[in-house]
């Protein structure tokens, strides 16, 4: 079973409700969301998120609860040394894990953090102990963290396989620590994305599939090794739509949430198109600029006569 879908927000009125409700509504068997604001500590109590509502929901519409992936908030960066910054990582993360087994969502996808302290080494062992004091604070018993690979700006951590593999090695409880791979991250790190096999190979040897939870789909705007984290849509980047297809049709990588990431076009949701795209195996060219214009004919005004 192939398993895709996109990061979608959680918003009033209808909060998890209305985002399985979106999900459903551009054909998605997966979905990814925030359990709040990304860059604050705010979060609304469970209790007004209509989390039974869209459960049920989702579950009467065929799917199963296993594939749903929660992203941790940008906020937390648990390489940082500074002490308040510390302890917001430590206590949001232990937060987001008990949120997200209240979805009975089992993976929680987090960047690794920035060595904004410039520790080096040290940083991998710092990072390590934020994830096993959250973990220990946290009720949650079935959520994973799924440590994202990163495109490598600034001081990003978590930018070669051999560093997610330290983290994982260096904690305590490394078998509550999956990996996000995401597309554009490792083409932007140097990976050859499009050698689909000798990068999955690398990352079995490295840290082994079986720690693969989660992808993130995207084109990159950038070439490869440019570490600059610009996502694109699905054949507008670097990668191509061939690549991108290989990716999420590979045996390799079956029963796998891919979650797309790719910008909106205005205020449109490219997803419902890419979706279809990826599934069929036909890439339209030029559907960026199709999607736009038919939607700017159904939202003008209506310049009809009266009748």
């Amino acid at each position: 079973m192939r398993y895709i879908g996109s990061h979608l927000s959680l918003t009033a009125p209808d909060y998890f409700l209305g985002t399985v409700k979106k999900a459903l509504s551009l054909g998605e068997n997966t979905f990814m969301f925030y359990t709040g604001a990304p860059q604050n500590t705010i979060r609304l109590p469970l209790s007004a998120l209509k989390i039974e509502e869209g459960k049920q929901l989702w579950l009467s519409s065929g799917h199963s609860l296993n594939h749903l992936v929660i992203h941790a908030p940008y906020i937390i960066n648990p390489a940082s040394m500074k002490p308040n910054t510390r302890e917001i990582a430590i206590e949001m993360l232990a937060k987001e894990l008990d949120r997200a087994e209240a979805f009975d969502v089992p993976y929680l996808v987090l960047h690794p953090g920035s060595d904004v302290d410039e520790l080096g080494d040290a940083a991998f062992t710092e990072t390590a102990k934020v994830l096993d004091l959250a973990l220990e604070s946290s009720s949650s018993k079935n959520t994973l963290i799924c440590l994202e690979t990163m495109a490598g700006k600034g001081h990003e951590i978590g930018r070669t396989f051999d560093a997610i593999a330290t983290l994982r090695m260096r904690s305590a409880y490394p078998d509550r620590l999956g990996v996000c791979l995401d597309t554009c991250h490792i083409n932007d790190a140097g990976y050859p994305v499009a050698n689909v096999d000798q990068v999955l190979d690398e990352f079995d040897r490295i840290i082994g599939l079986n720690h693969l939870k989660v992808i993130h789909l995207n084109d990159s705007k950038n070439p490869m090794g440019s570490h600059k984290d610009r996502h694109e849509n699905i054949g507008y980047g670097t990668l191509g739509f061939e690549t991108l297809e290989k990716w999420f049709k590979h045996p390799k990588l079956e029963g796998i949430p891919f979650e797309l990431e790719t910008p909106w076009l205005g205020k449109i949701l490219p997803y419902r198109k890419e979706i279809e795209m990826l599934r069929s195996g036909q890439y339209e060219t030029g559907w960026r600029e199709t999607l736009i214009a038919s939607e700017s004919l159904l939202s003008a005004p209506d310049k009809s006569p009266n009748p």
